[in-house]
């Protein structure tokens, strides 16, 4: 085979260079460490070994933690690629799928806890690998939405030039997907991917301790290492552990996402070159290699013949259904849906109605009404410090590169490191627990927003921002007139997952302990909380309960106040 056919391959003739060989050091090194973590997992449950604070083993626990946390981001790519496709390209299914993943977003991770763990245990019965599968699945509940909605977001905005090229070009809707729509979502995508990752360290405390009854089992990691030092209150090993996180966050930001970061950034939707930073030295590595070049270059062209991606030949148009046709299966299914939300409904109703009153009921509602007042003012908060920040740096990618690990750390640090803090002030100085406990929940939530914006401002067009600039357009009248309305699907993406991700968070916020002080607010959170925890195995219908409930405010508040947002940017706000 010619060089000329996989231009990459002329180099292969001539020994690998230097950075061919500093790059497969990194990829056997990456090889190496998953193989030493995986090896534990088919370990029986009775060798699982109690946690130690000495600092000495956190490097282990770090790699435990971070192939867990990759395991669960790559089904998090697997579900994004196909539930929020299905639900942007089907019109029947949007109306089912877009609601569910509303209230998936909203389900406490406790609540998935409580349904999920029997399952992944019994399919490896006294192995660690069940506990590890229930861990891996806590951790993609907190990865996987955002995500999801990020792809979404991007498949229904994607502008009218585009779509004609598509048409012009008669591209099959395989190859549409593959050569316009994802390239013209990864900006965006990136950056919640990165957002994803945080969030799974936000929520590994409560992933790394797995209980069955009266049965508890942590696995070894950063999250169960934090919890058994607020355990003892041991305030040195909270510290060791924030410095674990901050170097295995320096180290995959370095790895992976910011070389995907300067990959993106190519697929900004402009015709005029903008500003760029320089690319991060893996990137470069990884472009001056002779072999890994050759070798991806192979595969690039074995995929694209494969799978119908190569545009040489014409691809012949799918007819679409008759309006008659289509309103049929409208009916039906609308119809499956009503009886399939009836038939939940009942089911829940008569098993919490078994055990439970009506004043549970109206306690519950109670509580979410004051969960959803902390929500809303943190929103409105965190919109109006982030908002500008995120464009800020957006519009800035040399500034951008270097507040990205800050930002992602900040993102990860679990809410329980500010037990302390918290719990010492509000008792020290006697403050009303209902607002002073409030700060916890936007704590890893708000970088939502921050993330989308600048994913929105990085991927916004040169050529407007050109105009604008030539038109001496400026102060308020550049905010409402041009970046708004620019990165405005992109807030709403950030805004409705942040708004979910607090509703989750306040599980954790509204109860704090630190020790022998336990402080807690009223709230919905602070209800289902003390709910898992009545008894030998937790109230599991008052927990119920307070799931339905706080997934009912959720879609409620999504469905009044978000998707009308969504509507109005994807209708007016899309640029042509």
């Amino acid at each position: 085979m010619s060089g000329t056919t996989f231009p990459a391959f002329a180099s292969v003739r001539r020994l690998p260079n230097l950075f061919d060989v500093a790059a497969i050091i990194c990829i056997g090194g990456l090889i190496f460490a998953f193989a030493s973590g995986a090896r534990h997992t088919v370990a029986p449950l009775t060798a699982m070994d109690a946690i130690h604070l000495d600092p000495s083993y956190l490097p282990g626990y770090a790699l435990r933690t971070t192939l867990r946390m990759f395991a669960a981001l790559a089904c998090s790519l697997v579900f994004t690629f196909t539930y929020a496709t299905w639900a942007a390209k089907s019109r029947r299914a949007g109306k089912v799928l877009v609601p569910v993943l509303d209230i998936l977003q909203s389900v406490p991770i406790i609540g998935f806890l409580t349904f999920t763990v029997v399952f992944f245990m019994g399919l490896f019965p006294g192995r660690v690998l069940g506990v590890e599968l229930a861990a891996i699945f806590a951790i993609f509940t907190s990865q996987a939405w955002n995500m999801a909605f990020s792809l979404y977001q991007s498949l229904k905005t994607v502008p009218a030039d585009l779509v004609e090229c598509a048409t012009a070009f008669q591209l099959s809707p395989w190859q549409k997907f593959w050569r316009m729509e994802v390239p013209f979502a990864m900006p965006g995508l990136v950056w919640n991917t990165m957002m994803s990752m945080s969030g799974g360290w936000f929520f590994v405390v409560a992933s790394e301790a797995v209980t069955v009854g009266d049965s508890t089992w942590k696995l070894p990691g950063i999250g169960s290492y934090v919890a058994q030092a607020l355990e003892e209150r041991d305030i040195a090993a909270v510290f060791y552990a924030i410095g674990a996180m901050l170097v295995v966050i320096l180290l995959y930001d370095q790895l992976l996402f910011r070389p995907l970061v300067a990959w993106s950034a190519k697929f900004r939707f402009e015709m005029t070159a903008s500003a760029e930073a320089e690319d991060p030295w893996v990137l470069k590595l990884l472009r001056r290699t002779r072999l890994l070049s050759a070798i991806v270059d192979r595969l690039v062209f074995v995929f694209n013949a494969a799978t119908g991606m190569r545009l040489a030949r014409r691809t012949r148009l799918i007819p679409k259904a008759s309006p008659a046709v289509s309103r049929v299966w409208d009916i039906v299914w609308v119809g499956l849906l009503v009886v399939a939300v009836l038939v939940a409904l009942w089911k829940i109703t008569t098993y919490v109605s078994a055990a439970l009153t009506w004043g549970d009921l109206g306690e519950a509602l109670l509580d979410g009404v004051y969960t959803m007042i902390r929500v809303i003012v943190l929103m409105i908060l965190a919109t109006a410090f982030w908002v500008p920040v995120g464009v800020w740096l957006g519009l800035r990618p040399t500034w951008a590169r270097r507040a990205q690990p800050v930002a992602q750390f900040l993102a990860a640090f679990p809410a329980n490191l500010f037990f302390p803090i918290f719990v010492v002030a509000i008792v020290h100085f006697d403050l009303n627990r209902d607002i002073w406990l409030t700060p916890l929940m936007v704590l890893g939530t708000q970088w939502y927003i921050l993330f989308n914006v600048v994913a929105g401002a990085a991927a916004f067009p040169g050529d407007l921002l050109e105009v604008s600039k030539n038109f001496r357009i400026g102060g308020w009248l550049w905010w409402r007139r041009v970046m708004l309305p620019g990165i405005f699907s992109y807030y709403v993406t950030g805004a409705i997952t942040a708004s979910g991700g607090s509703w989750n968070a306040a599980i954790v916020a509204e109860v704090v302990t630190w020790g022998s002080d336990r402080l807690q607010a009223h709230g919905l959170g602070a209800y289902i909380a003390q709910a898992s925890t009545e008894g030998a195995s937790g109230n599991t219908p008052k927990v119920v309960l307070g799931v339905v409930v706080m997934s009912g405010f959720v879609l409620l508040f999504n469905r009044l106040v978000w998707r009308p947002m969504y509507s109005y940017a994807a209708r007016r706000l899309t640029f042509a």
